[in-house]
């Protein structure tokens, strides 16, 4: 059979979780495996019984290592290419070599599996006919923030991976921003500490405040925008209505926002472009 890159998914925690076919082609038809951590898969490799020669391949020396991996694929050696967990490529290294493998006219074959992804959504209970996977959040606020408003006006389900020691910064980003929305965070998917938490972001960054640490992977899967959140298309005109109904201006904001499915600054600014645009038409 001609040399081909496999993609390989492994376990996302639990050791069985891995195919009948993964484990066959990592034993008998491949001569190279290229990973993350070397430590890792070398833990995986052991519990299955399986010897064969590992090389890492991460981002700061993926570019050396698709040369190397391409020149194995052309003498001839079919190489699997694996992440630390669950699939290759989602949040991980890997594109180029798939690149740089397909322009050399080599054969990529995926070989399904875990996906912390999946896992979470489909045991999130919340609507999985559409979704959106954003990756990491960023670890810096100010970007984060300005990505979560963007996510924010999604009206499919989103899901994005956050790592324990910034979780609690980003639920009380989500909780101002997605307001009250149902979120389901997972953590340590398919191990012993399996947990899912769900309710709004508030609530859920209150309880892990209790708690001493927080370890594990986390997913976190976010309702998307109602259609209703998003029908109003004069948010100044409802801000207005609401004041004459009585509620004071920064409650009227809060309560657009919150059928928009926008930050409360945003409302704001929206009102006052609009505030502004018609006091300019006005003296015109």
């Amino acid at each position: 059979m001609p040399a081909t890159l496999y993609l390989i998914a492994t376990p996302i925690g639990n050791l069985e979780d891995i195919t009948l076919r993964a484990l066959r082609v990592l034993r008998e038809d491949v001569a190279l495996i290229a990973c993350e951590d070397t430590r890792q898969t070398q833990k995986l490799l052991e519990r299955y019984e399986i010897r064969k020669p590992l090389v890492s391949y991460h981002e700061h020396n993926e570019a050396a290592r698709a040369d190397q991996i391409i020149e194995a694929l052309r003498r001839g050696d079919s190489v699997a290419l694996v992440s630390d967990a669950g699939t290759p490529l989602v949040s991980d290294p890997g594109y180029r070599v798939v690149g740089a493998a397909i322009d050399a006219g080599f054969a990529v074959v995926p070989l399904p599996g875990a996906s912390a992804v999946l896992a979470a959504l489909a045991a999130s209970g919340l609507p999985t006919d559409e979704f959106f996977f954003a990756g990491f959040l960023p670890s810096k606020a100010g970007a984060r923030r300005k990505r979560l408003e963007q996510l924010a006006r999604e009206r499919a389900t989103v899901i994005v991976y956050e790592s324990p020691h910034r979780i609690v910064e980003s639920l009380t980003d989500i909780a101002e921003i997605f307001g009250e929305r149902c979120i389901v965070l997972a953590r340590e998917l398919t191990k012993i500490h399996e947990e899912f938490l769900r309710g709004p972001a508030r609530q859920i960054c209150d309880q892990l405040t209790e708690r001493a640490s927080i370890k594990g992977e986390i997913t976190l899967v976010l309702s998307g925008a109602q259609e209703e959140q998003i029908s109003i298309a004069d948010p100044l005109e409802e801000i207005a209505r609401l004041e004459t109904a009585g509620m004071d201006r920064m409650e009227a904001i809060k309560s657009v926002a919150k059928q928009m499915g926008l930050p409360k600054r945003e409302v704001y600014r929206l009102a006052a472009e609009q505030g502004s645009n018609r006091q300019r038409n006005n003296r015109d």
